[in-house]
């Protein structure tokens, strides 16, 4: 098999496209193929209407798969025609995307690249390409997978805010909590920033969302109310948050009783003590057992505080409407009563939000897959060591994490 057939297999081209010459470089260590055409008619990229050739465009060159160790490019001067319909445009070649510098072939090997590096550095030094060529290539494919990506209805979704850089610069991120996907990105964590999303949805959409697992960020509540058919009734609050925010309570009543042993005078029995407070009852490891039981019985504020926040983790295992109110109303006049002004605190909030609270009844999503893709992309972010700007985030985001059909085709 002569090398123009032997490339032309490789390439998948086939007429009126054909490569007329090789070249190898063996000092440069690369390989050059250029294509020619036959006297033919050509489609339109826009409508497909065939017409004769125009003129062609200067020549131009697209990285190829590797030949061995020898880099491969590939020249063409490619054909424009004068449509009627659309001006003059230049015509889509079989082996590229437009407005590429890559076969699609070694697109896809980029992309893989990048996915398995989850940095662009590593896939650079891999493919030998520059970065700025590598986010052209993730760019592309970005928004080559949202453009594919079907309008379908989403039962339950998940609103959650990740912070871009220091000084509170935040992206709100929308996923699907049964695909584990992200959907929606946006700068900010305003309520403009989630109410793009719910004006990007069809009707269709609108109507077959069920439930939003979000926490008790006041913009999101709004942009949910507005954005959605009976809206305050799609929100679900989330329960890791609401247990993250009464954690926060029983440390904030430690912290305050061990400066009043110092005060005092007193050696404070709970010096040393952060951590044992933090553990559910049931995840605390077996050798702080003892040491924990000792300071239950001292009958100290924050074992009431601890008392109250492990009661709430009960709200979360009743599946029926009364059943629950029931339960919360008692355990909200305990909280009250208990003379903690922190846990007093998270209680009000709780009573607020209540109807959002107990939806988990009917709805029991949490956002456990939204703080999870934020594990991903924290360590996306980490590893990258950073994003010159807020679209470059944007972009990794939808690139590892979007569930994107990002392969050329």
């Amino acid at each position: 098999m002569q090398d123009t057939k032997l490339f032309e297999t490789i390439l998948g081209i086939q007429p009126p496209w054909r490569i007329s010459r090789v070249a190898l470089d063996t000092t440069g260590e690369r390989v050059d193929l250029w294509a020619e055409h036959e006297d033919t008619r050509w489609p339109c990229p826009e409508c497909q209407q065939e017409l004769p050739c125009r003129d062609h465009v200067d020549e131009r060159m697209w990285r190829h798969l590797d030949t061995c160790q020898y880099q491969t490019f590939l020249h063409a001067r490619v054909p424009r025609v004068d449509c009627p319909t659309h001006g003059v445009r230049q015509v889509r070649v079989p082996w590229a995307e437009a407005r590429s510098r890559f076969t699609m072939l070694m697109e896809r090997l980029i992309i893989d690249l990048i996915q398995q590096c989850s940095t662009v550095t590593g896939a650079c030094r891999i493919a030998r390409i520059t970065w700025d060529e590598a986010w052209g290539v993730m760019s592309r494919a970005v928004a080559r997978g949202r453009a594919r990506k079907v309008a379908e209805p989403i039962p339950y979704i998940g609103v959650d805010e990740k912070a871009f850089r220091k000084g509170h610069r935040y992206h709100t991120i929308v996923c699907d909590l049964e695909r584990s996907t992200v959907e929606f990105v946006a700068e900010e964590r305003k309520t403009d920033s989630l109410a793009a999303y719910y004006q990007a949805l069809t009707d269709g959409q609108r109507d077959g969302l069920k439930a939003v697992a979000m926490d008790m960020w006041e913009p999101y509540i709004i942009a949910t109310q507005d954005g959605l058919p009976d809206g305050a009734d799609r929100i679900v609050f989330d329960r890791f948050h609401i247990m993250r925010e009464m954690t926060k309570a029983v440390d904030t009543v430690r912290k305050q009783e061990h400066r009043s042993f110092l005060r005092a005078g007193d050696e404070s029995p709970l010096t040393g003590t952060k951590y044992l407070w933090l553990f559910s009852d049931e995840r605390r490891p077996d050798h702080h057992a003892e040491s924990f039981a000792t300071l239950q019985a001292l009958n100290l504020k924050v074992g009431r505080a601890w008392a109250i926040k492990e009661a709430l983790r009960t709200l979360w295992t009743f599946r029926q409407g009364a059943a629950v109110r029931r339960f919360f109303s008692q355990w909200y006049g305990w909280a009250v009563r208990s003379r903690l002004d922190p846990v007093k605190k998270v209680a009000g909030m709780l009573k607020r939000h209540l109807d959002g609270v107990l939806r988990f009844v009917k709805h029991p999503i949490t956002n456990g897959v939204a703080e999870g893709l934020n594990s991903k992309i924290m360590s996306i972010k980490r590893k990258a060591g950073g994003f010159r700007n807020a679209h470059n985030f944007t972009t990794a985001i939808y690139f590892h994490c979007g569930g994107l059909d990002l392969y050329p085709r």
